[in-house]
């Protein structure tokens, strides 16, 4: 596996709850017993679930459920389900209700957390991260994804903090060395920036791979051409490497040089063609040279994939407003405000198609609260949607 493809395989999958967790079945009539064994649709829905045959191990975790309501080991493994099939409501739904009947089980917090994180819904993710934290402090899944959580909120010294403690075990991984270098050089930690990055040097030498986290940090710096160059020479020793042409593409869209940024986003499709950042950026240049048509077909593709990309919402909407498609974006600018509604641009979009659509009051009301929100972060640099998407190589579920 790359490494710039995962963070660490142990962080990234929903947990299957076995029966230990889930409540004893009450005693029932002898004709529901007739009917069937809870216990054993529940190995059988164990077996399904294990060798990917969900819709099989859907019917039997119901089938318990059917018997007994309280089961919370069945809910758990419908949020499982859900997760794997990218369903993230019903993920949510079905693990609430596996919580709230067991309350202590923390493979179902540390799933709740996983369902948000894999939203890139990293604030809400931290809670049930933390939960779960506290409760096993040696996890080094939870205190992984805890960390990452952190990082990617742009809560540096908690990930910091959060991160230094797994060095024994994970100071041999690029990614990791990469996150807890920024981190720690964000929140003025020099001594553990110095040693993340020396680390890296060390044990990333010349490989693709090192190529492509330099790079990554000098475009997270604005270094541009200076990013340019290192993710080329990532690409040329290893033109498959995951996401190294999504970075030169990102690189480039920066420069304003939007025919190369197309070409390195297909690119990386050619490699990785289910990555929903790729469509959404090649939706964005499509957009950008007015070429809507395009734009419209990669951005629904993009939200195929990932239903919860905002960014496509948003974008999607911008091309619906311009083809006068006023409806369907207000639709569209709807889904983006209820995933981030404290971006301001995305008010001020909302504000300028209700406006179309004739709904004055409303149209007001939206651009005054994207004044409001302006100004109350006015101290602090607000990204245009398009160019906030979270690192997708390290936010991506390995294969």
């Amino acid at each position: 596996m790359a490494i710039s493809a995962a963070v660490v395989a142990v962080c990234a999958s929903a947990l299957a709850i076995p029966a230990s967790a889930q409540a004893r079945p009450e005693s029932g009539s002898n004709k529901a017993q007739e009917i069937a064994d809870p216990a054993k649709l529940f190995q059988n829905g164990e077996g399904a679930l294990a060798a990917g045959q969900l819709d099989r191990a859907e019917r039997d975790f119901r089938g318990v459920l059917a018997l007994d309501p309280k089961a919370a080991g069945a809910y758990a493994n419908l949020g499982v389900i859900c997760m794997r099939r990218k369903q993230w409501p019903c993920a949510l739904e079905m693990l609430d209700k596996a919580e709230a009947l067991a309350p202590r089980v923390a493979g179902i917090r540390l799933n709740i957390g996983l369902a948000h994180f894999r939203q890139n819904d990293f604030r809400s993710a931290i809670p049930p991260f933390e939960s779960v934290l506290r409760d096993a402090p040696d996890s080094y899944q939870a205190r992984y994804l805890l960390g990452l959580s952190y990082f990617l909120s742009e809560r540096y010294a908690d990930a910091t903090t959060t991160l230094e403690p797994l060095w024994p075990q994970a100071s041999d991984q690029l990614n990791y060395l990469y996150v807890l270098g920024i981190a720690a050089g964000k929140s003025k930690r020099d001594d553990l920036e110095k040693a993340a990055l020396g680390r890296m040097t060390e044990i990333g030498q010349d490989s693709p791979a090192m190529h492509l986290l330099v790079g990554k940090g000098h475009l997270k710096r604005e270094e541009y051409d200076d990013a340019i160059k290192e993710l080329r020479l990532a690409a040329q020793a290893d033109p498959k490497l995951p996401f190294v042409h999504f970075y030169l593409g990102e690189a480039y869209l920066e420069k304003q040089d939007l025919d190369s940024a197309r070409a390195e986003f297909r690119r990386d499709i050619a490699v990785e063609p289910d990555i929903a950042y790729n469509y959404d950026q090649l939706g964005l240049v499509d957009f950008l040279q007015q070429q809507d048509e395009e734009a419209e077909k990669n951005l629904q593709r993009a939200l195929a994939l990932d239903s919860g990309l905002t960014s496509s919402h948003f974008q999607l909407a911008r091309v619906y407003e311009r083809e006068g498609k006023h409806t369907e974006a207000l639709r569209e600018i709807d889904a983006a405000a209820r995933q981030d509604p404290g971006n301001y641009t995305i008010h001020y979009v909302r504000g300028q198609i209700l406006q179309r659509l004739g709904r004055t009051q409303e149209a007001k009301a939206e651009m005054e609260a994207s004044t409001r929100i302006m100004n109350q972060q006015r101290d602090k640099r607000q990204q245009e949607l398009y160019g906030s998407l979270p690192d997708p190589d390290l936010t991506r579920e390995p294969q």
